[in-house]
C-alpha cells in the first residue's frame, strides 16, 4: 500500500493544481504496480509555512517560487 508524501510551499499551487498533482503521482504509481493498487495507493500533500523552508540558505516564499516558474531568479 504504497503512500506518497508531498512537501510543497503553501500559496505555491492552486486547489486545482493540487488535485492534479495527486491524479498524476497515483497514476504514475499505477504504472509501476499495476491497476490493483490504484485503490490503495495513498498521496498526501503536506503545505509548509512561507518563509520556513529553506534553499540554498534562503527561506523561500510563494512569491520567490513563482518567479522561478517564469524562469526568473528568486
Amino acid at each position: 500500500m504504497p503512500l506518497i508524501t508531498v512537501n510543497l510551499i503553501e500559496n505555491v499551487f492552486t486547489t486545482e493544481e493540487k488535485v492534479e498533482m495527486i491524479k498524476k503521482l497515483t497514476d504514475a504509481m499505477v504504472a509501476i504496480e499495476g491497476e490493483a493498487m490504484r485503490p490503495v495507493t495513498w498521496v498526501k500533500i503536506e503545505e509548509v509555512p512561507e518563509g520556513q523552508w529553506g534553499i540554498a540558505g534562503n527561506a523561500m516564499t510563494a512569491a520567490m517560487v513563482h518567479e522561478l516558474q517564469k524562469g526568473q531568479a528568486a
